[in-house]
């Protein structure tokens, strides 16, 4: 429905005012074509409905790509700025964007639903560090653990037995 409703909306020429259409809507539309800029444009796409596209959709891939390159992300590391921007769309980043950024991106990543393999062992990696404003998983709390809850799934045993009880 909301790709047939973008080439409705669009059918005459791109329309300047796309803050009056709904927000799911850029979803299906690329950030050139949107008034304004694009870090505005991905601000907005974070606030649309993830699930209007399937996890692993090709959607989801490109508008990541398009939002590193809008955010002139050069390497792996996200800083906590570009994070806000990227919305729901960290959750899409592989293993070495998670590396890379380190405890940066973790808060973010414990809102996601679900992680690919490659995803969970990052951040397995990146907790066990212990190089996170979280440190060692020795040293966790229960406020810790109500931080990272959306995480915990991912932990694994070698994790866990680390946490004091």
């Amino acid at each position: 429905q909301l790709s047939c409703l973008l080439r409705m909306v669009t059918l005459h020429g791109i329309p300047q005012d796309w803050d009056t259409y709904p927000q799911d809507l850029l979803l299906f539309l690329s950030p050139s074509d949107y008034a304004g800029n694009c870090s505005q444009f991905f601000i907005n796409v974070g606030k649309a409905n993830e699930d209007v596209l399937p996890k692993e959709a090709p959607q989801r891939q490109q508008l990541l790509l398009e939002a590193l390159e809008c955010l002139g992300i050069p390497g792996t590391q996200i800083n906590k700025t570009n994070a806000e921007v990227l919305g729901w769309l960290v959750c899409e980043l592989d293993g070495d964007y998670i590396r890379g950024s380190g405890g940066t991106l973790l808060k973010d990543l414990s809102q996601c639903g679900s992680f690919l393999p490659e995803q969970e062992e990052a951040i397995r990696d990146v907790l066990s560090s212990g190089n996170t404003t979280f440190g060692p998983p020795s040293a966790w709390s229960a406020f810790t653990l109500s931080e990272l809850s959306g995480l915990i799934p991912v932990l694994g045993p070698s994790i866990l037995q680390q946490i004091p009880k």
